[in-house]
Protein backbone atom coordinates (compact mmCIF):
# COMPACT_ATOMS: atom_id res chain seq x y z
CA UNK A 1 0.00 0.00 0.00
CA UNK A 2 2.18 3.01 -1.61
CA UNK A 3 0.53 7.11 -0.63
CA UNK A 4 -0.13 8.49 -4.22
CA UNK A 5 2.08 10.31 -6.08
CA UNK A 6 -0.21 13.28 -7.04
CA UNK A 7 -3.51 15.01 -5.94
CA UNK A 8 -4.70 15.70 -9.17
CA UNK A 9 -7.24 12.67 -10.64
CA UNK A 10 -9.41 13.15 -13.83
CA UNK A 11 -12.14 10.56 -13.06
CA UNK A 12 -13.42 10.90 -8.69
CA UNK A 13 -15.94 8.63 -7.33
CA UNK A 14 -17.36 10.06 -4.46
CA UNK A 15 -19.39 7.73 -1.92
CA UNK A 16 -20.75 7.77 1.88
CA UNK A 17 -18.58 4.88 1.88
CA UNK A 18 -14.92 3.87 0.55
CA UNK A 19 -14.44 0.43 -1.62
CA UNK A 20 -12.33 -0.90 0.75
CA UNK A 21 -12.78 -2.28 4.57
CA UNK A 22 -10.12 -0.91 7.00
CA UNK A 23 -9.27 -4.16 9.00
CA UNK A 24 -6.67 -4.16 12.18
CA UNK A 25 -4.57 -7.23 12.57
CA UNK A 26 -3.85 -8.95 16.57
CA UNK A 27 -1.09 -7.63 16.04
CA UNK A 28 -2.41 -4.01 15.88
CA UNK A 29 -1.39 -3.79 12.09
CA UNK A 30 -3.54 -1.99 9.52
CA UNK A 31 -4.72 -3.39 6.89
CA UNK A 32 -7.90 -2.90 3.49
CA UNK A 33 -9.78 -5.38 1.95
CA UNK A 34 -11.89 -4.27 -1.28
CA UNK A 35 -15.28 -4.16 -0.15
CA UNK A 36 -18.24 -6.59 -1.93
CA UNK A 37 -20.45 -4.98 -4.40
CA UNK A 38 -21.04 -4.42 -7.53
CA UNK A 39 -20.36 -0.79 -7.63
CA UNK A 40 -16.74 -1.53 -6.98
CA UNK A 41 -16.79 -4.09 -9.87
CA UNK A 42 -18.40 -1.65 -12.68
CA UNK A 43 -15.79 1.20 -11.29
CA UNK A 44 -12.76 -0.53 -10.86
CA UNK A 45 -11.61 -0.53 -14.42
CA UNK A 46 -12.58 2.78 -15.25
CA UNK A 47 -10.86 3.74 -11.94
CA UNK A 48 -7.51 2.47 -13.08
CA UNK A 49 -7.74 3.41 -16.83
CA UNK A 50 -8.33 7.13 -15.86
CA UNK A 51 -6.17 7.33 -12.69
CA UNK A 52 -9.38 7.69 -10.80
CA UNK A 53 -9.61 8.41 -7.19
CA UNK A 54 -12.61 7.41 -4.62
CA UNK A 55 -13.71 9.77 -2.12
CA UNK A 56 -15.91 8.38 1.19
CA UNK A 57 -15.66 7.47 4.81
CA UNK A 58 -13.47 4.82 6.18
CA UNK A 59 -16.44 3.02 7.86
CA UNK A 60 -15.22 4.27 11.93
CA UNK A 61 -15.66 7.37 13.12
CA UNK A 62 -12.82 9.38 14.73
CA UNK A 63 -10.51 7.92 12.16
CA UNK A 64 -8.22 10.29 10.58
CA UNK A 65 -6.49 8.42 7.86
CA UNK A 66 -3.94 9.80 5.00
CA UNK A 67 -4.82 9.17 1.21
CA UNK A 68 -3.72 6.17 0.04
CA UNK A 69 -3.15 3.76 -3.14
CA UNK A 70 -4.89 0.58 -2.95
CA UNK A 71 -5.06 -2.28 -5.99
CA UNK A 72 -4.67 0.71 -8.05
CA UNK A 73 -7.39 3.05 -7.35
CA UNK A 74 -6.00 6.38 -5.19
CA UNK A 75 -8.40 6.36 -1.87
CA UNK A 76 -9.52 9.51 -0.58
CA UNK A 77 -10.58 8.87 2.68
CA UNK A 78 -13.20 12.23 4.56
CA UNK A 79 -13.66 11.63 8.36
CA UNK A 80 -16.76 11.53 10.05
CA UNK A 81 -17.20 11.77 13.55
CA UNK A 82 -19.81 9.76 16.32
CA UNK A 83 -22.14 13.44 16.18
CA UNK A 84 -21.98 13.23 12.25
CA UNK A 85 -22.79 9.13 12.02
CA UNK A 86 -25.76 10.28 14.70
CA UNK A 87 -26.99 13.19 12.89
CA UNK A 88 -26.24 12.92 8.86
CA UNK A 89 -25.97 9.26 8.88
CA UNK A 90 -28.61 7.35 11.14
CA UNK A 91 -30.33 10.70 11.42
CA UNK A 92 -31.06 12.44 8.32
CA UNK A 93 -29.77 9.60 6.01
CA UNK A 94 -31.29 7.18 7.34
CA UNK A 95 -34.28 7.85 9.33
CA UNK A 96 -35.48 11.01 7.07
CA UNK A 97 -34.69 10.23 3.91
CA UNK A 98 -34.69 6.82 3.56
CA UNK A 99 -38.23 6.36 4.57
CA UNK A 100 -39.69 9.28 3.21
CA UNK A 101 -38.15 7.84 -0.27
CA UNK A 102 -39.48 4.75 0.82
CA UNK A 103 -43.40 5.99 0.77
CA UNK A 104 -43.10 6.54 4.04
CA UNK A 105 -43.45 2.98 4.82
CA UNK A 106 -42.40 4.25 8.36
CA UNK A 107 -42.87 7.89 9.62
CA UNK A 108 -39.99 9.66 8.80
CA UNK A 109 -38.48 12.21 11.63
CA UNK A 110 -37.42 15.54 10.77
CA UNK A 111 -34.70 17.49 12.83
CA UNK A 112 -32.95 21.17 12.09
CA UNK A 113 -30.36 19.70 13.93
CA UNK A 114 -29.66 16.54 11.26
CA UNK A 115 -30.12 18.74 8.47
CA UNK A 116 -27.73 21.13 10.08
CA UNK A 117 -25.49 18.36 10.57
CA UNK A 118 -26.21 17.05 6.67
CA UNK A 119 -25.21 20.09 5.13
CA UNK A 120 -21.88 20.06 6.80
CA UNK A 121 -20.87 16.37 6.11
CA UNK A 122 -21.93 16.66 2.31
CA UNK A 123 -19.66 20.13 2.33
CA UNK A 124 -17.20 18.09 3.53
CA UNK A 125 -17.27 15.68 1.01
CA UNK A 126 -17.31 18.61 -1.52
CA UNK A 127 -14.13 20.04 -0.63
CA UNK A 128 -12.74 16.82 -0.43
CA UNK A 129 -13.22 15.88 -4.06
CA UNK A 130 -12.94 19.56 -5.26
CA UNK A 131 -8.80 19.04 -3.37
CA UNK A 132 -8.18 16.21 -5.76
CA UNK A 133 -9.99 16.79 -9.18
CA UNK A 134 -8.18 17.69 -11.88
CA UNK A 135 -8.97 20.78 -13.83
CA UNK A 136 -12.38 19.45 -15.94
CA UNK A 137 -12.48 16.28 -14.66
CA UNK A 138 -15.14 13.82 -14.42
CA UNK A 139 -16.50 13.47 -11.13
CA UNK A 140 -19.50 10.51 -10.09
CA UNK A 141 -21.21 11.36 -7.04
CA UNK A 142 -23.36 8.41 -5.62
CA UNK A 143 -26.59 8.08 -3.59
CA UNK A 144 -28.62 9.97 -0.96
CA UNK A 145 -26.18 10.56 1.42
CA UNK A 146 -24.61 13.33 -1.06
CA UNK A 147 -27.59 15.20 -2.49
CA UNK A 148 -25.93 18.32 -1.82
CA UNK A 149 -22.46 17.57 -2.83
CA UNK A 150 -23.03 18.55 -6.90
CA UNK A 151 -24.17 22.03 -6.24
CA UNK A 152 -21.55 22.34 -3.83
CA UNK A 153 -19.13 21.48 -6.54
CA UNK A 154 -20.83 23.53 -9.31
CA UNK A 155 -19.86 26.09 -7.04
CA UNK A 156 -16.39 25.79 -5.60
CA UNK A 157 -15.49 23.71 -9.55
CA UNK A 158 -17.39 24.93 -12.45
CA UNK A 159 -15.00 23.39 -14.63
CA UNK A 160 -16.38 19.93 -13.46
CA UNK A 161 -18.11 17.61 -15.27
CA UNK A 162 -20.35 16.14 -12.49
CA UNK A 163 -22.90 13.06 -12.96
CA UNK A 164 -25.52 11.77 -9.84
CA UNK A 165 -27.03 8.42 -9.42
CA UNK A 166 -29.65 7.54 -6.98
CA UNK A 167 -29.66 3.83 -5.85
CA UNK A 168 -32.89 4.17 -4.12
CA UNK A 169 -36.06 5.73 -5.35
CA UNK A 170 -37.53 9.04 -5.96
CA UNK A 171 -40.79 9.35 -4.65
CA UNK A 172 -44.04 11.03 -5.78
CA UNK A 173 -44.10 14.74 -5.46
CA UNK A 174 -47.50 14.45 -2.73
CA UNK A 175 -44.79 12.20 -0.90
CA UNK A 176 -41.50 13.94 -1.65
CA UNK A 177 -43.12 17.66 -0.82
CA UNK A 178 -43.08 16.82 2.93
CA UNK A 179 -39.75 17.62 3.20
CA UNK A 180 -38.93 20.60 4.94
CA UNK A 181 -35.94 21.06 2.74
CA UNK A 182 -36.69 19.82 -0.11
CA UNK A 183 -36.23 22.79 -2.22
CA UNK A 184 -32.37 22.68 -0.63
CA UNK A 185 -32.33 18.98 -1.83
CA UNK A 186 -33.50 19.80 -5.73
CA UNK A 187 -30.81 22.94 -5.81
CA UNK A 188 -28.33 20.33 -4.54
CA UNK A 189 -28.54 17.57 -7.17
CA UNK A 190 -29.21 19.76 -10.48
CA UNK A 191 -25.64 21.20 -9.30
CA UNK A 192 -25.25 17.79 -11.45
CA UNK A 193 -25.21 17.33 -15.54
CA UNK A 194 -26.49 14.05 -15.34
CA UNK A 195 -29.27 12.78 -13.03
CA UNK A 196 -29.61 9.09 -12.79
CA UNK A 197 -32.43 6.97 -11.14
CA UNK A 198 -33.42 3.13 -11.25
CA UNK A 199 -36.71 3.45 -12.60
CA UNK A 200 -38.30 5.97 -15.46
CA UNK A 201 -40.64 6.58 -12.39
CA UNK A 202 -37.92 7.79 -10.60
CA UNK A 203 -37.13 10.12 -13.34
CA UNK A 204 -40.37 11.43 -14.02
CA UNK A 205 -40.74 12.05 -10.28
CA UNK A 206 -37.99 14.12 -10.17
CA UNK A 207 -39.12 16.18 -13.26
CA UNK A 208 -41.96 16.40 -11.77
CA UNK A 209 -40.73 18.19 -8.36
CA UNK A 210 -38.65 20.24 -10.33
CA UNK A 211 -41.62 21.53 -12.00
CA UNK A 212 -43.57 22.23 -9.11
CA UNK A 213 -40.95 23.73 -6.80
CA UNK A 214 -38.54 25.77 -9.04
CA UNK A 215 -38.73 28.16 -12.12
CA UNK A 216 -36.97 25.67 -14.85
CA UNK A 217 -38.04 23.79 -18.20
CA UNK A 218 -38.48 20.45 -18.28
CA UNK A 219 -38.59 18.79 -21.47
CA UNK A 220 -38.52 14.45 -21.75
CA UNK A 221 -34.74 14.30 -20.27
CA UNK A 222 -34.07 17.41 -19.91
CA UNK A 223 -34.04 20.37 -17.34
CA UNK A 224 -32.79 24.19 -18.21
CA UNK A 225 -31.33 25.05 -15.10
CA UNK A 226 -31.37 29.02 -15.58
CA UNK A 227 -28.37 31.19 -13.14
CA UNK A 228 -29.09 34.76 -12.21
CA UNK A 229 -26.35 36.59 -14.96
CA UNK A 230 -25.18 33.39 -16.53
CA UNK A 231 -26.26 31.08 -19.21
CA UNK A 232 -28.28 28.23 -18.69
CA UNK A 233 -27.47 24.77 -17.66
CA UNK A 234 -28.92 21.95 -19.45
CA UNK A 235 -28.65 18.82 -17.13
CA UNK A 236 -30.08 15.08 -18.05
CA UNK A 237 -32.06 13.12 -15.72
CA UNK A 238 -33.28 9.63 -16.72
CA UNK A 239 -33.46 6.29 -16.06
CA UNK A 240 -30.06 3.91 -15.77
CA UNK A 241 -31.26 0.48 -14.13
CA UNK A 242 -28.24 -0.74 -12.14
CA UNK A 243 -27.41 -4.48 -12.41
CA UNK A 244 -25.02 -6.89 -10.97
CA UNK A 245 -21.74 -8.50 -12.27
CA UNK A 246 -23.47 -11.36 -13.75
CA UNK A 247 -20.67 -12.98 -14.83
CA UNK A 248 -18.55 -13.78 -11.82
CA UNK A 249 -22.06 -15.27 -10.20
CA UNK A 250 -22.33 -17.98 -12.75
CA UNK A 251 -18.96 -18.54 -13.16
CA UNK A 252 -19.00 -19.31 -9.12
CA UNK A 253 -22.33 -21.37 -9.47
CA UNK A 254 -20.44 -23.79 -12.08
CA UNK A 255 -17.97 -24.41 -9.39
CA UNK A 256 -18.39 -28.25 -8.48
CA UNK A 257 -17.30 -27.26 -5.04
CA UNK A 258 -20.44 -24.48 -4.87
CA UNK A 259 -22.68 -27.32 -6.40
CA UNK A 260 -21.63 -29.74 -3.56
CA UNK A 261 -22.57 -27.56 -1.61
CA UNK A 262 -25.87 -26.48 -2.56
CA UNK A 263 -26.68 -30.25 -2.00
CA UNK A 264 -25.34 -29.89 1.47
CA UNK A 265 -27.94 -27.06 2.10
CA UNK A 266 -30.74 -28.76 0.94
CA UNK A 267 -30.03 -32.06 3.00
CA UNK A 268 -29.48 -29.59 6.04
CA UNK A 269 -32.94 -29.15 5.72
CA UNK A 270 -34.16 -32.30 5.59
CA UNK A 271 -34.05 -32.82 1.60
CA UNK A 272 -37.76 -31.14 1.44
CA UNK A 273 -39.30 -31.12 -2.16
CA UNK A 274 -39.65 -27.34 -2.07
CA UNK A 275 -36.77 -24.92 -0.81
CA UNK A 276 -37.74 -20.90 -0.81
CA UNK A 277 -35.34 -18.84 0.28
CA UNK A 278 -35.73 -14.89 1.28
CA UNK A 279 -32.31 -12.79 1.14
CA UNK A 280 -33.21 -9.30 2.45
CA UNK A 281 -31.17 -7.06 4.87
CA UNK A 282 -33.54 -6.47 7.73
CA UNK A 283 -35.04 -3.10 6.77
CA UNK A 284 -39.11 -2.57 6.72
CA UNK A 285 -38.97 -2.09 3.25
CA UNK A 286 -38.03 -5.97 2.41
CA UNK A 287 -41.79 -7.07 2.95
CA UNK A 288 -40.26 -9.78 5.41
CA UNK A 289 -43.27 -9.87 7.32
CA UNK A 290 -45.72 -9.66 4.67
CA UNK A 291 -43.55 -13.09 3.32
CA UNK A 292 -44.12 -14.78 6.52
CA UNK A 293 -47.54 -13.77 7.11
CA UNK A 294 -48.27 -15.82 3.74
CA UNK A 295 -46.04 -18.28 4.12
CA UNK A 296 -47.70 -19.03 7.65
CA UNK A 297 -51.02 -19.25 6.44
CA UNK A 298 -50.62 -21.43 3.40
CA UNK A 299 -49.44 -24.29 6.42
CA UNK A 300 -52.72 -23.18 8.63
CA UNK A 301 -54.97 -24.02 5.21
CA UNK A 302 -52.90 -27.09 4.27
CA UNK A 303 -52.17 -25.63 0.97
CA UNK A 304 -48.71 -26.20 1.42
CA UNK A 305 -46.48 -28.87 4.26
CA UNK A 306 -43.59 -28.37 6.57
CA UNK A 307 -42.82 -31.96 5.21
CA UNK A 308 -42.54 -30.52 1.49
CA UNK A 309 -41.63 -27.18 1.91
CA UNK A 310 -39.26 -25.25 3.94
CA UNK A 311 -38.67 -21.65 3.84
CA UNK A 312 -35.00 -19.84 4.45
CA UNK A 313 -34.47 -16.47 5.32
CA UNK A 314 -31.47 -14.50 5.23
CA UNK A 315 -31.80 -11.32 7.34
CA UNK A 316 -28.48 -9.34 7.28
CA UNK A 317 -28.13 -7.04 10.39
CA UNK A 318 -28.97 -3.44 9.40
CA UNK A 319 -28.69 -0.20 11.31
CA UNK A 320 -28.96 -1.39 14.74
CA UNK A 321 -29.01 1.12 16.59
CA UNK A 322 -31.87 2.96 14.89
CA UNK A 323 -35.08 2.32 17.06
CA UNK A 324 -37.33 0.98 14.15
CA UNK A 325 -35.10 -1.75 13.18
CA UNK A 326 -34.93 -3.16 16.26
CA UNK A 327 -38.36 -3.12 16.83
CA UNK A 328 -38.49 -4.92 13.26
CA UNK A 329 -36.28 -7.42 14.52
CA UNK A 330 -38.31 -8.77 17.24
CA UNK A 331 -41.26 -8.50 15.23
CA UNK A 332 -39.37 -10.58 12.84
CA UNK A 333 -38.11 -13.08 15.19
CA UNK A 334 -41.40 -13.73 17.13
CA UNK A 335 -43.61 -14.29 13.85
CA UNK A 336 -40.79 -17.23 12.91
CA UNK A 337 -40.48 -18.34 16.35
CA UNK A 338 -44.70 -18.99 16.33
CA UNK A 339 -44.93 -20.07 12.37
CA UNK A 340 -41.89 -23.08 13.86
CA UNK A 341 -44.06 -23.54 16.80
CA UNK A 342 -46.60 -24.31 15.29
CA UNK A 343 -46.02 -26.20 12.72
CA UNK A 344 -43.03 -27.79 12.91
CA UNK A 345 -42.23 -31.41 13.47
CA UNK A 346 -39.06 -33.08 14.93
CA UNK A 347 -37.77 -33.43 11.45
CA UNK A 348 -38.76 -30.80 9.95
CA UNK A 349 -38.42 -26.78 10.64
CA UNK A 350 -40.75 -24.54 8.60
CA UNK A 351 -38.53 -21.55 8.67
CA UNK A 352 -34.75 -21.42 9.03
CA UNK A 353 -33.77 -18.58 9.91
CA UNK A 354 -30.38 -16.42 10.28
CA UNK A 355 -30.02 -12.74 11.08
CA UNK A 356 -26.46 -13.06 9.81
CA UNK A 357 -24.93 -12.06 6.44
CA UNK A 358 -22.82 -14.69 3.90
CA UNK A 359 -20.06 -14.25 1.78
CA UNK A 360 -20.52 -14.66 -1.90
CA UNK A 361 -19.82 -18.63 -1.86
CA UNK A 362 -22.53 -19.27 0.72
CA UNK A 363 -24.93 -16.89 -1.39
CA UNK A 364 -24.25 -18.72 -4.51
CA UNK A 365 -24.37 -22.31 -2.95
CA UNK A 366 -27.78 -20.99 -1.52
CA UNK A 367 -29.22 -19.67 -4.88
CA UNK A 368 -28.45 -23.23 -6.37
CA UNK A 369 -30.13 -25.14 -3.49
CA UNK A 370 -33.56 -23.06 -3.83
CA UNK A 371 -35.88 -23.49 -5.85
CA UNK A 372 -38.28 -20.35 -5.33
CA UNK A 373 -36.52 -17.03 -4.62
CA UNK A 374 -39.36 -14.84 -2.93
CA UNK A 375 -38.75 -10.46 -2.80
CA UNK A 376 -41.26 -9.20 -1.55
CA UNK A 377 -40.14 -5.87 -1.33
CA UNK A 378 -42.79 -2.99 -0.41
CA UNK A 379 -40.49 -0.59 -2.07
CA UNK A 380 -37.37 -0.77 -3.67
CA UNK A 381 -34.97 0.97 -6.01
CA UNK A 382 -33.80 -2.33 -7.91
CA UNK A 383 -33.53 -5.11 -5.80
CA UNK A 384 -30.01 -6.87 -6.74
CA UNK A 385 -30.81 -10.07 -5.17
CA UNK A 386 -33.48 -10.98 -7.72
CA UNK A 387 -30.55 -10.37 -10.11
CA UNK A 388 -27.65 -12.36 -8.59
CA UNK A 389 -30.41 -15.77 -8.39
CA UNK A 390 -31.32 -15.26 -12.20
CA UNK A 391 -27.62 -14.93 -12.93
CA UNK A 392 -26.78 -18.11 -10.63
CA UNK A 393 -29.33 -20.00 -12.05
CA UNK A 394 -27.70 -21.68 -14.92
CA UNK A 395 -29.39 -24.72 -15.15
CA UNK A 396 -32.28 -22.40 -16.30
CA UNK A 397 -34.35 -23.90 -13.10
CA UNK A 398 -35.97 -22.19 -10.09
CA UNK A 399 -38.58 -19.38 -9.90
CA UNK A 400 -38.64 -15.95 -9.02
CA UNK A 401 -41.28 -14.25 -7.25
CA UNK A 402 -40.53 -10.81 -7.32
CA UNK A 403 -42.70 -7.67 -5.97
CA UNK A 404 -43.74 -5.42 -8.67
CA UNK A 405 -42.89 -2.54 -6.31
CA UNK A 406 -39.09 -3.17 -7.45
CA UNK A 407 -37.08 -1.69 -9.75
CA UNK A 408 -36.28 -5.38 -11.53
CA UNK A 409 -39.97 -6.36 -12.34
CA UNK A 410 -39.28 -3.93 -14.93
CA UNK A 411 -36.98 -5.95 -16.29
CA UNK A 412 -37.63 -9.44 -14.94
CA UNK A 413 -40.80 -9.67 -16.73
CA UNK A 414 -41.11 -13.17 -16.38
CA UNK A 415 -40.88 -13.74 -13.37
CA UNK A 416 -44.47 -13.94 -11.21
CA UNK A 417 -44.88 -10.71 -10.47
CA UNK A 418 -46.86 -10.05 -6.96
CA UNK A 419 -48.64 -6.86 -4.60
CA UNK A 420 -47.13 -7.71 -1.59
CA UNK A 421 -49.47 -5.87 0.40
CA UNK A 422 -52.20 -8.39 -1.20
CA UNK A 423 -51.74 -11.78 1.17
CA UNK A 424 -54.03 -14.00 -1.27
CA UNK A 425 -52.32 -12.84 -4.28
CA UNK A 426 -49.00 -13.62 -2.56
CA UNK A 427 -49.59 -16.83 -1.53
CA UNK A 428 -51.21 -17.94 -4.56
CA UNK A 429 -48.24 -17.01 -6.70
CA UNK A 430 -46.19 -19.00 -4.39
CA UNK A 431 -48.34 -21.93 -4.60
CA UNK A 432 -48.14 -21.36 -8.26
CA UNK A 433 -43.92 -21.28 -8.08
CA UNK A 434 -44.28 -24.22 -5.86
CA UNK A 435 -46.46 -26.40 -8.52
CA UNK A 436 -44.77 -24.88 -11.62
CA UNK A 437 -43.90 -27.88 -14.07
CA UNK A 438 -40.58 -27.87 -15.04
CA UNK A 439 -41.12 -26.49 -18.35
CA UNK A 440 -42.53 -23.15 -17.86
CA UNK A 441 -39.81 -22.74 -14.75
CA UNK A 442 -37.29 -23.09 -17.58
CA UNK A 443 -38.85 -21.07 -20.49
CA UNK A 444 -38.81 -18.07 -17.58
CA UNK A 445 -35.53 -18.49 -16.39
CA UNK A 446 -34.05 -18.70 -20.18
CA UNK A 447 -36.00 -15.37 -20.65
CA UNK A 448 -34.83 -13.48 -17.36
CA UNK A 449 -31.33 -14.89 -17.88
CA UNK A 450 -31.02 -13.25 -21.25
CA UNK A 451 -31.82 -9.93 -19.76
CA UNK A 452 -29.35 -9.90 -16.85
CA UNK A 453 -26.76 -11.52 -19.14
CA UNK A 454 -26.85 -8.40 -21.54
CA UNK A 455 -27.56 -6.16 -18.91
CA UNK A 456 -24.87 -6.25 -16.78
CA UNK A 457 -23.07 -3.86 -14.29
CA UNK A 458 -20.23 -2.89 -16.87
CA UNK A 459 -22.77 -2.19 -19.60
CA UNK A 460 -24.76 0.05 -16.65
CA UNK A 461 -21.48 2.15 -15.96
CA UNK A 462 -20.74 2.72 -19.72
CA UNK A 463 -24.14 3.84 -20.19
CA UNK A 464 -24.12 6.55 -17.64
CA UNK A 465 -20.53 7.66 -18.10
CA UNK A 466 -21.01 7.83 -22.29
CA UNK A 467 -24.26 9.90 -20.99
CA UNK A 468 -22.15 11.92 -19.02
CA UNK A 469 -19.58 12.40 -21.88
CA UNK A 470 -22.46 13.33 -24.11
CA UNK A 471 -22.95 16.41 -20.95
CA UNK A 472 -19.84 17.27 -21.24
CA UNK A 473 -19.69 18.25 -25.32
CA UNK A 474 -22.87 19.40 -24.69
CA UNK A 475 -21.37 21.82 -22.23
CA UNK A 476 -18.82 23.22 -24.52
CA UNK A 477 -21.11 23.13 -27.60
CA UNK A 478 -24.64 24.52 -27.34
CA UNK A 479 -25.04 24.04 -30.82
CA UNK A 480 -24.75 20.24 -30.42
CA UNK A 481 -28.17 18.12 -29.83
CA UNK A 482 -28.75 16.74 -26.19
CA UNK A 483 -31.89 15.93 -26.44
CA UNK A 484 -31.96 12.33 -25.02
CA UNK A 485 -34.85 9.87 -25.49
CA UNK A 486 -36.33 8.61 -22.08
CA UNK A 487 -35.18 4.77 -22.70
CA UNK A 488 -31.69 4.10 -24.64
CA UNK A 489 -30.03 0.99 -25.55
CA UNK A 490 -26.53 -0.34 -25.40
CA UNK A 491 -25.68 -2.02 -28.64
CA UNK A 492 -22.47 -4.39 -28.74
CA UNK A 493 -20.65 -1.70 -31.16
CA UNK A 494 -21.33 0.65 -28.76
CA UNK A 495 -23.59 3.39 -30.22
CA UNK A 496 -26.55 4.16 -28.84
CA UNK A 497 -29.98 3.95 -30.48
CA UNK A 498 -33.22 4.40 -29.67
Amino acid sequence: MASPTHADYDFVVVSNRLPVDRVIGPDGDESWTRSPGGLVTALEPVMREADGAWVGWAGQADVVIEPFENDGIHIVPVVLSDYDIQNYYEGFSNDTLWPLYHDVIAPPSYHREWWENYVLVNQRFADATAAVAAQNAVVWVQDYQLQLVPQMLRDSRPDLTIGFFNHIPFPPYEIYSQLPWRSQILDGLLGADVIGFQRIADAGNFSRAVRRLTNHATKHTSIEVAAAHQRSRRVIARSFPISIDTKSFEELAREPRIQERAKEIREGLGSPKTVMLGVDRLDYTKGIGHRLKAFGELLAEGRLSVEDVTLVQVASPSRERVAAYMQLRDEIELTVGRINGDFGTMSHQAVSYHHHGYPRDEMVALYLAADVLLVTALRDGMNLVAKEYVASRFDDDGVLVLSEFTGASDELKRALLVNPHDIEGLKDAIVQAVEMPQRDRTARMRAMRKRVLENDVQRWSSNFLETLELARKGRYDRNEPMELPDELEWTVDRRWTT
